[in-house]
């Protein structure tokens, strides 16, 4: 079968990345190839096209990080063959991890369009045999552990760590779904403590803290020595998805590659959550009759809203104190390679505009 091209982002070297495309060729080939199950000609014509559509297409960002962060912790510039093998291929299993949870997590939205093409289960045929793809995706993930990392001493750390980022991300995502019904409109649901819950568990640990796990892990480290590494790179993603938010309204689309639908999706954003926290009652009336609504009026009522309240100024403000801790709890990490990991992710994401 075709080996298939791979869209990384601009985040690694040229080298790495080369590695990565390559890499994901050789485990695709294998799990075609796996023995545990006959399959029949259809099914792996189907397993094949179902991989190349939902596993590639990203930027690959948490992908590529283990392998950046594997070096940083190594302090070389390049990896042996092995070596480089093992971080791509945990690369590659966070991406399989995440493909997973966009096909599920797109018919739960009931979504039309994911990077630019229809959504999996929108393509003719597939349907809710999208549903089983998800599953499939998930078991791809064991099977490639097993079959490289079984016999490793952190082998079964792997195995709780992978478990542990699904179940947190998996109950981030029903505390999104259960506070944001659709049909529903209940924003006295919406408060900070709830947006930061769905966010640290739906986002910050599988794209932020997941990717530096499989790093440690891969250099020899206990994971129960860097707690507060974790703290880190959740609050990151905190910030990171925040940032997100404030993008959707106010953002460029040209810069972000999408036009936000937050307002209209009824999401249980920053903005809003914001715009609650600071609004007076007849403000607040102006959002619960506009929120939600996807005509171009209630839009711009609620945009207008978020303008008066110049909520622009509190993300700003909000900017400025989340990097200034970030900063300030990196620096206090005893380990020099493990700060630079940490800032390399930061650097990253600071005042990003897409």
């Amino acid at each position: 079968m075709a080996a298939a091209a791979v869209a990384l982002s601009n985040g690694s070297s040229g080298g790495s990345k080369a590695e990565f495309a390559e890499i994901y060729n050789k485990l695709k080939e294998e799990m075609l190839e796996d023995p545990a199950f006959e399959f029949t000609d259809e099914s792996l014509q189907w397993i094949d096209r179902m991989l190349d559509y939902n596993v590639l297409g990203g930027k690959c960002n948490r992908g590529l990080s283990v392998i950046d962060s594997y070096k940083i912790l190594k302090g070389v510039d390049v990896l042996s063959k092995e070596e480089t093998f093992l971080a791509c291929t945990l690369g590659w299993c966070i991406e399989w991890l995440q493909a997973y949870f966009l096909v599920l997590d797109d018919i739960m939205d009931n979504s039309q369009t994911r990077r630019g093409q229809p959504c999996w289960f929108r393509v003719p045929q597939v349907g809710l045999i999208a549903v089983n793809d998800g599953i499939i995706l998930r078991s791809h993930i064991s099977r490639i552990l097993q079959r490289h990392y079984k016999g490793k001493p952190y082998y079964v750390d792997l195995i709780d760590l992978f478990n542990e980022v699904e179940f947190k991300s998996a109950s981030g995502q029903l505390l999104d779904l259960i506070t944001t019904h659709e049909g529903e409109k209940d924003l006295t649901k919406y408060n900070l403590n709830v947006h930061r819950r769905i966010v640290q568990y739906k986002t910050s640990y599988y794209s932020f803290y997941l990717p530096v796990a499989c790093a440690l892990l891969l250099s020899g480290e206990n994971l129960d020595n860097f707690g507060d590494v974790k703290n880190i790179l959740v609050e990151m993603g905190t910030y990171f998805q925040v940032q997100d938010d404030y993008l959707d309204c106010f953002g460029d689309p040209e810069f972000i590659g999408k036009v936000g639908t937050d307002i209209e999706d009824n999401k249980c954003s920053w903005l809003v959550v914001q715009a609650l926290e600071h609004a007076d009652e007849s403000q607040k009336r102006i959002l619960l009759e506009n929120y939600g609504k996807s005509d171009p009026e209630s839009v711009a009522n609620v945009k207008g809203l978020y303008k008066e309240l110049n909520l622009e100024a509190v993300f700003h403000k909000y900017e400025k104190e989340s990097y200034d801790k970030l900063i300030a709890d990196i620096e206090a990490q005893p380990s020099k390679a493990v700060q630079k990991v940490l800032r390399s992710f930061l650097d990253k994401i600071y005042k990003r505009e897409m």
